[in-house]
């Protein structure tokens, strides 16, 4: 077992800081860049104890990111509250589930789906913005600067696919961002700025319930679970609160592009440890 030292420490900091800004910034929460990173830092380590510090960074980061959100006004806190509801139950699952999965098998599942996730937001990125549903509960939504976000969202399909990404998100350690936003704009319609914001609102309640669900495992007294993750949460909290402001000077279309690409980055790189 590794030793715990005051540098370990403090580059764990600053990785959970770059974490939290471009976690945020994407709407995210960071886990989808963490947990690949984890694996390829700490390959002896079970996928248990990967996904229990990811997801509690990402309970952190959401939380920080959130209340920077709430700030500028860019939180569907209604939409957000039914998505979020649909996802506990899916994430308290994924949680148990890990633990019987080969660390071999689970970095192949993680690298094919980041695969994935980055082709659809590349080809969604090309396409012509879809037209406005006209189905689905309104929202108009003015957020601190004044700048108005029309749309309509479709309550009953955004909850039936939030319960699968509670599963998934929880089962891998990303905390949902990664598959909720490209959901949110793609499948559902939100503008991609609300869509990031409200998946940070979202992550508090699904990262809160698998990380709940590890700590009653145990999964952090493994090795240095519990230091580890405190250690990346603290750098995760000033992060997010930049990435936060960084995504007011950044247009919807770029911050899709950022996400895909990182994704795919991350991917190939996790393929080749497999």
């Amino acid at each position: 077992m590794a030793s715990f030292t005051a540098t370990t420490a403090a580059l764990l900091v600053a990785l959970g800081f770059g974490v939290g800004v471009f976690g945020t910034l994407v709407g995210a929460g960071g886990g989808f860049i963490l947990t690949p990173v984890l694996l390829i830092l700490y390959p002896h380590e079970s996928a248990q104890t990967i996904t229990a510090i990811s997801i509690g960074v990402v309970f952190f980061n959401a939380a920080s990111g959130s209340i920077a959100y709430a700030r500028q006004r860019r939180i569907d806190f209604h939409s957000g509250l039914v998505f979020a509801s649909a996802t506990l139950p899916g994430a308290v699952a994924g949680a148990l589930v890990v633990g019987h999965v080969p660390r071999s098998a689970f970095d192949g599942i993680m690298a094919g789906l980041l695969l994935l996730m980055a082709a659809w937001l590349l080809s969604g990125s090309r396409r012509k913005a879809p037209r406005p549903s006209v189905r689905g509960t309104p929202r108009l939504l003015v957020d601190a600067r004044g700048a108005e976000f029309g749309y309509r969202v479709p309550l009953v399909r955004g909850a039936l696919l939030s319960v699968i990404v509670g599963f998934v998100s929880s089962f891998l350690g990303l905390g949902g961002g990664i598959i909720h936003v490209p959901i949110l704009v793609q499948a559902l319609g939100f503008p991609v700025h609300i869509a990031t914001a409200t998946s940070h609102f979202v992550l508090v309640f699904t990262s809160g319930a698998g990380a709940a669900t590890h700590a009653i495992q145990g999964s952090y007294h493994v090795g240095h679970g519990l230091r580890r993750t405190l250690a990346l949460s603290a750098g995760v909290i000033g992060g997010a609160q930049m990435g936060a402001r960084v995504s007011l000077r950044l247009s919807g279309p770029l911050i899709q592009r950022l996400l895909a690409v990182s994704l795919m980055a991350l991917a190939v790189r996790l393929a080749i440890t497999v």
